[in-house]
């Protein structure tokens, strides 16, 4: 008898159509695979949901809350239910931006200088000396993410809306400019690593999600000893941060600073993308790994306590 495979997207993010679509593409690939599947589109009652259904494991295609941030991994923690992807603690602290810095600089993985500020005061004045970069301590995709460039002479007034909904506190950084590079963990080995070439003013969520919005150069153009420590910081990161299954590494690499201090990781995704346009499947697939393997690997590696 086939694996029943609970697969959970949508949710209530900021990032649920992206989700949705992740979600679908899995659950087609996985029923081609042979599993037996039930799209779950996760609401508050998604506790009751899981106790009904008892699948024997729980394919994660959410993004950001509550998929994302250790929320749902604490259910399926209590339930008992092996899911995909990392753990709660793992899922929280990737979440967290800020905190997420602290523990990869730790581990001798290079980030970007910045600290955290209220949304308040990033609307009041420059926090730093532009150029840098304000975006939301825990959303994903680039949402409410904003680039203060050297000629603004105020920080981006989309922060004083009343119907804000990122968040009270922001984490600004120095604008690392150059390329942007990423790269993912796949069956507990670093991927290789792409370039992305934004069509829009920078890698925001319409570039990451709509069809045209980048261009994706892989294998990424730099040189053998930037691309291979890449893949080291993405496989530190990871480990550094406690993930599990599949993630992914976003690094900016200024190229006149070159390799001592031009390249910093800005982030680990533990829930990347898994539409049509997204980088990890087509990572994978730049491996020599189908779109099915992938899925398929990720549903046998769920586990509990991760």
């Amino acid at each position: 008898m086939s694996k029943h495979v609970a697969v959970l997207m949508g949710g209530w993010s900021a990032e649920r159509e992206v989700s949705l679509r992740s979600g679908e593409g899995c659950a087609r690939a996985l029923e081609g695979a042979g599993y037996r599947v039930t799209r779950v589109d996760v609401g508050r009652d998604i506790a009751e949901v899981l106790a009904r259904l008892r699948p024997d494991v729980a394919f994660n295609a959410l993004h950001g809350s509550p998929g994302e941030d250790g929320t749902i991994q604490g259910i399926l923690e209590i339930q008992r239910i092996p899911y995909s992807h990392s753990g709660v603690l793992a899922s929280a602290l990737a979440m967290d931006k800020a905190q997420a810095k602290v523990v990869m600089a730790a581990a001798g993985v290079p980030v970007a200088p910045g600290r955290v500020v209220s949304r308040a005061e990033a609307a009041r004045r420059h926090v730093m000396e532009p150029p840098y970069v304000l975006k939301p301590v825990s959303e994903g995709s680039s949402v409410g993410v904003f680039i203060v460039r050297e000629d603004q002479a105020h920080p981006p007034q989309e922060l004083t809306r009343p119907d804000w909904s990122h968040g009270e506190m922001l984490l600004a950084e120095r604008f690392i400019p150059g390329l942007e590079l990423t790269c993912a963990m796949i069956r507990g080995e670093p991927s290789d690593v792409t370039e992305i070439e934004a069509t829009h003013a920078f890698y925001d969520y319409d570039s990451k999600y709509a069809p045209g919005g980048s261009n994706h150069i892989l294998p990424a153009r730099i040189l053998p000893e930037v691309y291979q420590q890449v893949r080291i910081l993405t496989a530190k990161a990871h480990e550094a941060l406690g993930c599990r299954g599949v993630s992914r590494a976003d690094f900016r690499y200024d190229v006149e600073a070159g390799l001592g201090s031009g390249l910093v990781c800005l982030e680990v995704n533990t829930q990347p993308g898994m539409t049509e346009t997204s980088l990890v499947p087509e990572l994978a697939a730049h491996a020599g790994i189908s779109f099915g393997e992938l899925v398929t690997w990720m549903v046998e590696d769920a586990s509990l306590d991760r």
